[in-house]
């Protein structure tokens, strides 16, 4: 559940529900929206942290792999 404060108003908004303040700052699921969303801040958010599949050992090969140089190949056009 995302909870915002609304800066002007100083009110806890939730899910479904708007502060009625002239920011109309609005939660619903996992949008907020507000007129200026630099007067609004997050108190709680249900991120979820990312797990990655790979391993150190597939991170450090795929961060190798990713610095290889393209060797470039030289034709003759005839």
């Amino acid at each position: 559940m995302i909870v915002v404060r609304c800066r002007d108003c100083n009110t806890e908004v939730v899910d479904g529900k708007s502060c009625g303040c002239p920011n109309m700052v609005t939660v619903k699921g996992d949008v907020v929206s507000a007129v200026d969303l630099t007067r609004t801040i997050v108190v709680r958010s249900n991120k979820v942290e990312e797990k990655t599949a790979l391993t150190a050992e597939d991170l450090a090969y795929q961060e190798k792999r990713r610095k290889r140089k393209v060797r470039k190949l030289n034709f003759e056009v005839r």
